[in-house]
């Protein structure tokens, strides 16, 4: 089967008892004509520098940011909005900026797209079942609010991070055999919703230094890994459904957010066990994952194209954090490669790394993965 039929951001085709295998659907997408992607001769990819880091941004911008709705579109022909959960993503890249430019235009930036969540999503009422109807879309939002409140002060982010944390972890949450259901109805646990509290909870507990949080992150953590995590080799099943085995399908969030909750984990504890699971993850992505270094095409079309996204931000937290820089050529080397192969003429970067971008009709998800990078990595010279 391919890997495009297990994301739980699907077209809903499959019968219903591969329905729960897969673990989710959506609506279906508008898809574009088919583009014929041509490979790039084998040339040295250029090094990007922090001016085209802001010029990727802008781009970014230009062709998927709506301001009136203060969100993002989901693809170039702007006909309509981007999935709920990869909005959080595309928030956490606004913050990236900010962060690297300290600009206070930015800081409208994120203010703005903060409004444009309440105004489309009920004002983040979590008890709202018809606008969040998957407890990892909330907690994709909760982890950003949390980050939110450590950027800029703001009491409302924290106040709205606080609720959401509290409505997951009621809803989802078995007090019976440890983590988290991915869904409303509990039909499995996914690495998408696990790790994800984990960073959400430790986040929680840097701002507010309520042990709770922290209690819950260990917990939650200490389950992952043992029923979603390959100690041996650093591997990150995507789900696991009752008492089967792991549902092992390499993603590059799973990895990401696997790495990032053992970082965050490692800093507040000095555990080194945590720090060493994130290596772990992060070498099984460099070399099981990777095709001559450079980071697997998700995406075909659906929201897989924003995982990569998800990834930067938690590799680079090792990097940084976790002071692995034995790291960082290797994201460069895919940052460079992806923006020596951007479409040009618009400065749109694209989920395949190693092809030249397509000059027509794009999505907003395919698209993300190397502007966000590029904020929070440094260039390579």
């Amino acid at each position: 089967m391919k890997q495009t039929f297990i994301m739980k951001k699907l077209i809903c085709t499959l019968p219903l008892t591969l329905w729960f295998a897969c673990m989710g659907c959506a609506k279906p997408y508008h898809m574009p004509p088919p583009q014929t992607l041509k490979p790039v001769p084998t040339t040295k990819p250029v090094n990007f520098t922090l001016s085209d880091a802001s010029t990727a941004y802008t781009a970014f911008n230009k062709y998927f940011y709506n301001p009136t709705a203060k969100l993002y579109y989901s693809t170039t022909d702007k006909s309509a909005l981007g999935a709920i959960w990869t909005q959080a993503i595309y928030w956490d890249l606004a913050m990236d900026v900010y962060q690297r430019t300290n600009d206070t235009a930015q800081l409208k930036m994120v203010t703005d797209i903060y409004a444009g969540g309440a105004n489309q999503y009920d004002n983040y009422n979590w008890n709202n079942t018809t606008t969040w109807f998957i407890y990892d879309d909330m907690m994709w939002w909760v982890t950003a609010l949390a980050r939110a409140n450590q950027l800029t002060g703001n009491a409302a982010y924290l106040q709205n991070s606080i609720a959401g944390f509290n409505r997951v972890w009621a809803g989802s949450y078995d007090p019976v055999e440890g983590g988290m259901f991915w869904d409303f109805v509990h039909s499995g646990k996914n690495a998408c919703i696990n790790y994800p509290t984990v960073i959400a909870a430790v986040r929680l507990y840097q701002i507010t230094k309520d042990t709770s949080y922290l209690v819950k992150a260990k917990s939650v953590y200490a389950w992952a890994r043992a029923n979603l995590f390959n100690a041996t080799n650093g591997e990150v099943a995507d789900h696991k459904i009752g008492d089967g085995a792991p549902g092992y399908q390499d993603y590059t969030y799973n990895q990401g957010t696997a790495i990032g909750a053992g970082v965050m984990l490692y800093k507040v504890t000095n555990d080194t066990s945590y720090l060493a699971d994130a290596k772990l993850a992060a070498n099984y992505t460099q070399n099981s994952m990777c095709v001559n270094g450079i980071l697997p095409a998700e995406g075909d079309f659906n929201e897989q194209g924003v995982l990569k996204s998800i990834f930067g931000q938690y590799i680079m937290m090792l990097i940084n954090d976790g002071g692995q820089k034995q790291y960082l050529p290797w994201i460069q080397q895919n940052i460079n490669t992806g923006w020596t192969n951007r479409d040009k003429a618009r400065n749109l970067t694209y989920r395949s790394y190693a092809v030249a971008c397509p000059t027509g009709e794009i999505q907003s998800y395919e698209a993300s993965s190397v502007v966000t990078m590029m904020q929070i990595c440094p260039p390579s010279n």
